[in-house]
């Protein structure tokens, strides 16, 4: 078995039994094109057992953060059936590993992308809805102790998400300037807006669109983007309560059992 396959199993297998592994980045020298082809056979590996890909997410969205794990880009995650908790009530803690939460905002494209040259005004008009989103990260790395390339190769540390009850056409939706609150048990935990995404959220998706086009693997019509966090992530402990507020929206909630 190659070092690849090694890691795509020991990831997967992660996932399955909730025990983290210790990190990968020193066997593959801290490569990305090689954490990226670790990500695509875990997810192989969750396609032949059953999942299906509903959309993407971009994550590295911050600056401050690009700069902590020495890269100068965001990364990208697949989006599968089974992450979505929307309306599912409490999240069980067992479905976890070390999760977080961030605020942010989701886009739901209407139109398939594919070329890679794809400008910002294509992009807008293939956008169909605004969601708020309450992104559920999580490591199957030990102790969150990653480089680039462990969280590229754990699906850009993700987990689950949660959409919010109240969708925008994209027009009614100042996604530069938005603000973003979350509050954890009733007390304001992390507090952010559009720009701390890139500038703006829709910078990332267009990030995102023009590279997945590239690498023959374009975003398409019904998929689900979540576009980066807009604020600090909160560590997330059994019995904890949020509500994601992004002004204009009605709140999201998600608590955890």
């Amino acid at each position: 078995m190659s070092a690849i396959d090694q890691h795509a199993q020991d990831l997967f297998e992660a996932l399955r039994n909730g025990r983290t592994i210790a990190p990968l980045r020193d066997s593959i020298n801290n490569d990305i094109p090689t954490a990226y082809a670790i990500q695509d056979k875990v997810a192989a590996l969750r396609l032949a057992d059953g999942e299906r890909i509903v959309g993407k997410k971009i994550g590295l969205t911050s600056h401050a953060v690009q700069t902590q794990l020495g890269v100068d880009q965001p990364d990208y995650g697949v989006l599968f059936d089974t992450m979505d908790m929307t309306g599912k009530g409490p999240v069980p803690m067992e479905l976890l590993m070390q999760p977080k939460v961030e605020g942010e905002l989701a886009f739901l494209l209407g139109e398939d992308l594919r070329d890679p040259e794809v400008n910002m005004e294509t992009l807008k008009s293939a956008i169909v809805a605004v969601q708020p989103a309450i992104e559920i990260v999580g490591s199957r790395v030990e102790k969150w102790d990653i480089k680039i390339s462990d969280t590229i190769a754990d699906n850009a540390s993700g987990s689950h998400y949660i959409l919010g009850p109240e969708s925008k056409p994209l027009a009614e939706v100042s996604t530069a300037s938005i603000e973003m609150t979350l509050f954890k048990n009733g007390a304001i935990a992390s507090e952010g807006n559009g720009n701390a995404c890139m500038g703006d959220p829709l910078n990332a998706a267009l990030w995102l669109a023009q590279t997945m086009a590239k690498m023959g693997r374009p975003l398409l019509k019904g998929e689900i983007l979540l576009s980066g966090a807009l604020g600090p992530m909160v560590a997330v402990e059994l019995g904890d309560a949020f509500e994601l507020r992004l002004n204009g929206f009605s709140s999201t909630m998600v608590s955890f059992e």
